[in-house]
């Protein structure tokens, strides 16, 4: 992931299927958890999202402590369309797969925002396309594999007893676990495509579906139009300051009360709306840097020296600290997955 996700959020709550399916495989989750300071009772409270990189890391520790490289399939499974908050419940009250799939292309961000959905109509088939909109770096197959699935469960389950999803296909090659994945997917799945996608068969787009409620349609609509509004106006301040880091970070980073001035604000008053929306100057400071990093990291055209001089810190040591406190391992180890990627 690089600079552009840091004003990006993944919701909480689909940690919870990763956690029990952590339990199932004999692992402890609560410790997987605990290592990046959270509980299993945080995955319950509605709203809790996390940075990008913090989720990044979790998945990237997931991945480690299960040694499971179908992990993405075995969490895809889990997530059927009662796990996708209000855009779930309103997915089940639409008239026909149309209604469906323009739905998840108008709030598919309330509930991810690693990639977008748009479809396109061909022939006898509608594809639906997945834009991502961040790097994924090491846990891109385990993200896509996950989106995919869950995106083949909710339109599956909503057309029932119809089976509408023709195929699925992926933006890499098919790895060591394929039978497994065609096992899961239970559809033909292509590898190395332009992008992630899932395939429709148009003769069944507009079909009706079995539980339309125009009412409760209308309802769940409104309020995830309502909750996109807030997640458009939420930490609308942390989001500039962190804007105004990353442009001002290639010259060094301005102090708080350099960033309050620029923004016409008091030292005190920006402080106090940042801890408002529940964050602080020095957390967003440490977050940009920490995507900054993860950004040279991939570009790969600095050393790890030259990139701790470029982010400020008074030596190496410190970012080396640093960047293993926010990702769980040194720098050099997370260059080292970069350039040799999971095939």
């Amino acid at each position: 992931m690089d600079r552009r996700s840091s004003d990006l959020a993944q919701p909480a709550d689909y940690l919870r299927q990763m956690a029990e399916q952590l339990d199932d495989l004999g692992l402890d989750a609560g410790a997987w958890l605990a290592r990046r300071g959270l509980s299993r009772a945080q995955l319950d409270e509605p709203g809790d999202a996390l940075p990008l990189a913090v989720f990044g890391a979790l998945v990237s520790d997931a991945l480690a402590l299960a040694d499971e490289p179908a992990l993405g399939l075995l969490v895809g499974q889990r997530l059927v369309v009662h796990t996708h908050g209000m855009l779930g419940f309103a997915a089940q009250h639409c008239a026909t797969l149309r209604q469906v799939v323009a739905l998840i292309e108008q709030y598919l961000s309330l509930r991810t925002p690693f990639v977008t959905v748009r479809h396109e109509v061909g022939g006898a088939s509608v594809l639906l396309l997945l834009d991502e909109r961040v790097p994924l770096g090491e846990i891109r197959r385990s993200v896509l594999e996950a989106i995919v699935l869950a995106l083949k469960n909710i339109l599956e389950f909503l057309a029932l007893p119809l089976r509408p999803v023709v195929e699925v296909a992926f933006p890499f090659g098919a790895p060591e676990y394929a039978g497994l994945a065609r096992d899961i997917v239970g559809c033909p799945i292509r590898y190395r495509r332009a992008r992630a996608s899932v395939t429709l068969s148009l003769a069944l787009f507009d079909q009706p579906l079995r539980a339309l409620d125009v009412d409760a349609f209308r309802t769940a609509a409104e309020a995830c139009a309502d909750e996109l509004n807030r997640l458009t106006e939420r930490n609308a301040l942390a989001s500039r300051v962190r804007r105004l880091l990353l442009d001002k970070g290639t010259s060094g980073f301005p102090s708080l009360p350099t960033t309050a001035r620029l923004l016409h604000l008091t030292p005190r008053t920006l402080h106090r709306r940042l801890v408002g929306e529940g964050t602080s100057f020095g957390a967003l400071l440490a977050e940009v840097r920490h995507s900054l990093a993860l950004h040279h990291l991939q570009a790969g055209a600095l050393s790890v020296d030259a990139i701790a001089a470029a982010l400020g810190y008074a030596d190496v040591a410190n970012f080396r600290r640093a960047f293993r406190r926010r990702g769980g391992r040194p720098p050099s180890a997370f260059r080292q997955t970069v350039d040799n990627p999971t095939p």
